[in-house]
This record gives C-alpha cells, structure tokens and sequence, in this order.
C-alpha cells in the first residue's frame, strides 16, 4: 500500500531507470570500477547469474495442500496463481522469479511488496534492492525502509517479500559484488586489458632509437605527435620511414610471456567457484569429459539449485501464506532429478526383475 501511494504520487513505473540503477562503485585494488552493472558484462559472472536464475524461474512453482500424508495442487486457492502464472499485472512467474534471482544473486536480497485485499495477496510488486533497507527494532519486529524520489516509505514485515541469500546478521543477505569484488574486477581489468591489446593489432608497442638528438623539447614533442599520427589509427600497419640513422625496436612482451590467457582462464574458474557452478556450464569444457558432465550436471541441481529452491519455498512460507500450515510452495523439480543414463537404465533394470 505504501508502495502504491508513492506511485499515485509521481514515484516511477517499474521500468524506469529509478529503481534500476547501478549500486555504489567497489574499489578495487586492479583498479576495475565495480558495480552490479560492469560485473554483468563479465561473462562468467553473466552466464553464472543467467544459468541459475532460468533454472529457478523457468520451473512449475505450485501451491499445494496437505491432506493427511498426501498433497493435492491448491488450484482454487487465491497464491495458486500468483505463484504460478502472474504476480503482477506486467510480469509473468518466469520474468518476477528471474528478476528476483538476480537482485538476489548479486546483492544477496530480493524484495516485493505483497498488496493484499480481503486478506488475501492480491499482487507482488519488486521493489529494487539498493532502494530497501531492512531495520529491526528493539521488539525484534522488522519493518522496511523504501526510497522513492519523492521520500522515504516504511512498509512493516508482512508488507514485503524477502528472500535473502547467506546472511551474517540473519537480517540482511551479503552481496557477491561486495564480497567478491576483487575477483571480479581482476576480470574486469584483463577484460580492458585485451581490449586495449587487440585494438594495437594484438602487437606490443615499441621505442625509436635516435643516434643523435633532438634541438629542444618542442621538437621531440612535434615529432612524436607526426609519428603516432602517421602510425596509428587507420595508418596502422603501413610502412614507416625514418631517417638520420632513427630505428624502431618493438618490445619483446607477449600476452604468453606475461600468462594472459592463464589469468583469464583462472578468473573464470574462480567466479564459477564463487556460484558454485560447474564450469561446463557456462561454456568452460577444459576439464569436463562426457563420462563426468552428467553428474557434475546433476551436482548443480543437488547443491547450487536445491538451497535457492528451499529459500524460495521458506520465504513464501513465511510472508505470503499466513497462519496455514496445511498449504505450501513446492518446485516441481523432478525433470532435473532424473539422473545419468547408467543409474536410469540400472532403475529401470531393477524394476523389471
């Protein structure tokens, strides 16, 4: 509700850039600026955050009912579809559930606002993560402190949804971009590294030597500007001629020589590392062979996928179903429990005994 009075009041829509925008800049000791942002434009943080984020929110999320020792799909409960198919009026479960995931990936909360009507959740409306502060007071109630252009808001616990990830406070969770930020502007920096590399042709630079010397500082300084003019930009390459006994030596540095791709490689492995992704996963085949990829396959879905499926079904548990243990959030999670084929064949083997 405090959330929709801000709207009606000139907060903007969803899809402005006002609850988009990047969180602070991470200084780093590569020198790499840091924000959820540019640690998006690094592959392997991109292809981690997108791997974890489509497994979740492409999955059935259903609602269910407890009878006795069997459950049945709460088709006709009010959460079912909200769950499901759309819970809000421009989003659809894949789309609310990724965006979430990636709020939570990155800065290690997601939050939306639970508008409710006859006591029953009517709508969840995401709220962006940099704008939400979580305070407890002395009672150990929680409320939420909400930034819009036009003020501050405060929503109490049962007006918001909140997944966190690991959290050292049990308020708030902790961001990777805070906690990792050295690791990833490494990749950042060797990212601009090679750019600035293959924009030199992939060809170190070099020293002219002159036997003599120059008249004055002015004359050195004409004569550098002619130089990189006449060889570089679009006159890159082409032959240069020196004269009064002048050579050009190039530096004998190579990308090899200074382990270049190994870094690259490294940094790759370490961000895997970081969202306990198997590297195959986001396109890194160097130690994957087709005997492992099938288990390191289903390693992903036990111990990456299986925690931010148990958070997801908690939290829901928590703040959108109130006073009701017979109904309960699941994720239809069987199509990725199937196993390798050797274990599928031995089940079905041992079940025609």
């Amino acid at each position: 509700m405090g959330l929709l009075r801000a709207i009606a009041a000139g907060t903007p829509a969803p899809q402005d850039d006002f609850w988009y925008e990047a969180m602070p800049v991470m200084p780093t000791q590569s020198g790499a600026r840091v924000t959820t942002d540019s640690a998006m434009r690094v592959t392997a943080v991109y292809a981690c955050v997108k791997v974890i984020a489509e497994t979740l929110s492409s999955l059935p999320f259903i609602l269910y009912e407890r009878n006795g020792d069997n459950k049945t799909r709460a088709v006709d409960n009010y959460l079912y579809p909200i769950l499901h198919h759309k819970p809000n009026r421009w989003q659809t479960s894949m789309e609310f559930r990724e965006m979430l995931c990636y709020h939570v990936l990155l800065r290690g909360n997601a939050y939306a606002q639970i508008l409710r009507g006859m006591n029953n959740v009517k709508e969840l409306i995401p709220l962006h993560p940099d704008k939400v502060k979580p305070v407890m007071r002395s009672d150990m109630s929680i409320y939420y402190e909400v930034k819009t252009e036009s003020g501050a808001i405060i929503l109490e616990q049962e007006e918001v949804f909140h997944v966190r990830g690991m959290s050292s406070d049990g308020l708030v969770g902790m961001s990777v971009i805070e906690q990792h930020a050295e690791t990833i502007g490494s990749s950042i920096a060797a990212n601009d590294y090679a750019s600035r590399f293959f924009k030199n042709d992939a060809k170190p630079g070099g020293i002219l030597k002159h036997p003599g010397h120059f008249k004055d500082t002015e004359q050195r300084k004409n004569f550098a500007t002619q130089w990189q003019s006449a060889q570089g930009g679009i006159n890159r390459g082409k032959t240069a001629v020196l004269e009064d006994g002048m050579e050009y030596q190039e530096i004998g540095v190579n990308n090899k020589d200074a382990q270049f791709l190994e870094s690259r490689q490294y940094n790759v492995n370490d961000i895997a590392r970081i969202f306990r992704v198997p590297p195959h996963m986001i396109g890194d085949l160097t130690k994957s062979a087709f005997s492992n990829i099938e288990q390191q396959s289903l390693d992903f879905v036990i111990h990456t996928m299986r925690p931010w499926f148990v958070r997801w079904e908690q939290a829901v548990s928590r703040d959108l179903i109130v006073n009701d243990d017979k109904y309960f959030a699941e994720f239809l999670v069987d199509g990725l429990l199937r196993g390798d084929i050797k274990s599928r064949y031995e089940a079905y083997g041992s079940g025609i005994t």
